[in-house]
């Protein structure tokens, strides 16, 4: 499973990237507002930090615009992914980008009849967003299990799943268990997949053993 994560926060993107975890990012109009920086700069800046794709969505919602806005996005940087919502215009504007080689993630996808218009147009990355459906009473993931179905029975669907609105590390397991192809996952979440007490304990445990030693590994080389 690929990690995207979800954020404009370039000091963030930088840390975690050092890390070796990230394959990609995603980002919207409303992750930018947050900072208080230009849009198009802060995309730029990601697109150099990281080298996987970086999601970039459009502020359009007619065809005409979302198209015009997706190829300046794309023109930003080769691993650009133009970000249309799940419209009649989005996926209009999805089949134009794709046709001329350029990543699009459609997102705001609720269910799988959506996924299957995604990958039809021609979507690099189909966005299921599991943390809203929950939030109304359904669920989730079982979305990303019909959806992860239905791609897997017709080999021609090129479209990738990419499980977004993320709330906590148990959906990132279960959308691995499902076989999703990508989480984006908030900074937040991505650092806590790290934690269990148990860990800690055990780190605890050796760090006390270990001083009780009076040894240095490094010696004098400090």
């Amino acid at each position: 499973m690929k990690f995207f994560v979800d954020t404009a926060d370039v000091a963030e993107i930088a840390d975690l990237n050092d890390s070796g975890l990230l394959d990609g990012v995603t980002t919207n109009p409303s992750l930018v507002a947050k900072t208080g920086r230009d849009f198009v700069t802060t995309v730029k800046e990601i697109c150099k930090i990281v080298k996987g794709p970086v999601s970039a969505e459009v502020a359009a919602t007619d065809h005409a615009t979302m198209l015009a806005e997706g190829r300046k996005l794309a023109a930003l940087a080769t691993n650009v992914a133009v970000k249309v919502p799940l419209t009649l215009d989005g996926l209009k504007t999805c089949k134009a980008l794709s046709d001329d080689g350029i990543m699009v993630n459609v997102t705001l996808c609720f269910s799988p009849a959506q996924a299957i218009l995604a990958a039809k147009a021609g979507a690099a990355f189909v966005s299921p967003f599991v943390g809203r459906l929950d939030d109304v009473g359904h669920d989730g993931m079982a979305l990303i299990a019909d959806i992860v179905r239905i791609y897997t029975n017709y080999p021609d669907f090129q479209t990738e799943v990419l499980v977004a609105s993320i709330r906590h590390p148990m959906h990132v397991v279960e959308a691995a268990k499902l076989g999703a192809d990508v989480c984006t996952v908030p900074p937040a979440v991505l650092r806590s997949l790290v934690k269990h007490p148990l860990t800690d304990k055990g780190l605890d445990a050796f760090l006390t053993d270990w001083k009780k030693t009076g040894q240095s590994i490094l010696g004098n080389d400090k």
